[in-house]
């Protein structure tokens, strides 16, 4: 079966590149628009994927500068203030991913989706690294009869900074909402100054002083396994495996606390890692996305509808993917 172009807006940069490196990884003839405002840097990235075309975008049109070519999924790569891209996505009917949005700023989008439910599959993807931290962290939860508490801890090494694309939408991000959105007792709340201040520990034990984060996976993992504490930190630093003398790599800490399916207390806590850092994973993700969203692996589109990207990703499936590329889901000791 052939398939239309896949648009990654956004995509000359470095998490363009890790997601293009990962669809052609499974799926080598499946073509790509490279969309920017720099026709030349669209271009010269299109070149250096391989069959991939690079495209200037124009966001004012209704079109995006498109015409009539056919498209079979948007990706956004960065914070589409515009939501021009989700607006032609649902004109044609097609998937449209965005990863750059805070909780904080959803509404538009939300808005949009509400008056075309019918036109398209729109996929939230603000979870950290689009899936990564959630789709392990329910495929865990499925030891417990009832969760009580989950507490994430993200390490982003120091060194692992991405491109200009990333860092602008962080400090977007952080200047528009210094207060990190979590679950406690059941009652969403916003922790602020000190209290929004922690540390968590590293897959080799040392202590990372860490900040909360306002990341979707909150409300997604309280909804989806019922928990009334979940808390989301951030922390920036040296790598466990750069500790050891190798290079950086990415951490994802998950800790989950509850009954065991016989009403007995349990806690358990794993790590989720990439030897490449968050770019790699976070392409993964999208690519696993895009292999469901539009069919490539044989199998029906997403129907239209609203959705987070654990609702779409399989954990076996994607757990493998992970392993294949060097990934791992870690069972730590507790601490």
């Amino acid at each position: 079966m052939s398939f239309a172009p896949v648009l990654l807006l956004g995509g000359s940069g470095s998490i363009g590149g890790q997601t293009a490196r990962a669809i052609r990884a499974a799926y080598p003839d499946l073509p790509l628009l490279i969309g920017g405002r720099d026709l030349a840097r669209a271009q010269h990235a299109a070149a250096k994927m391989g069959g991939a075309e690079g495209i200037a975008i124009d966001t004012t049109r209704a079109d995006l500068g498109l015409g009539e070519r056919k498209i079979s999924a948007v990706v956004v790569l960065y914070k589409d203030h515009t939501l021009a891209a989700l607006r032609f996505a649902q004109s044609r009917g097609v998937p449209h991913l965005s990863i750059s949005s805070g909780v904080f700023e959803i509404a538009p989008e939300i808005a949009s989706f509400m008056h075309a439910p019918g036109a398209s599959a729109v996929v939230l993807g603000y979870e950290w690294l689009v899936g990564a931290t959630t789709v392990p962290a329910l495929h865990l939860s499925k030891a417990f009869g009832q969760v009580h508490e989950i507490r994430i801890g993200a390490l982003v090494d120091e060194q692992d900074v991405g491109g200009p694309a990333v860092a602008a939408d962080f400090d977007h991000l952080h200047h528009l909402l210094p207060a990190a959105l979590t679950r406690r007792a059941g009652v969403y709340l916003w922790r602020e100054g000190d209290e929004a201040k922690g540390t968590f520990s590293a897959l080799d034990g040392t202590k990372i002083p860490a900040t909360g984060f306002s990341s979707i996976d909150v409300v997604g993992l309280a909804t989806a396994t019922g928990a009334h504490s979940v808390l989301f930190d951030l922390g920036m630093g040296i790598s466990s495996s750069r500790r050891k003398g190798g290079t950086f790599s990415t951490e994802i800490i998950i800790e989950i606390s509850g009954l065991d399916q016989a009403g007995q207390a349990l806690r358990t806590r794993n790590a989720v890692v990439h030897p490449g850092g968050a770019a790699p994973l976070t392409g993964m993700s999208i690519a696993l996305l895009l292999e469901r969203l539009i069919g490539l692996d044989g199998k029906p589109p997403v129907a239209p509808g609203l959705y987070f990207p654990y609702q779409i990703l399989e954990a076996s499936h994607y757990l493998t993917r992970l392993a294949e590329e060097g990934g791992q889901l870690l069972e730590l000791p507790l601490l």
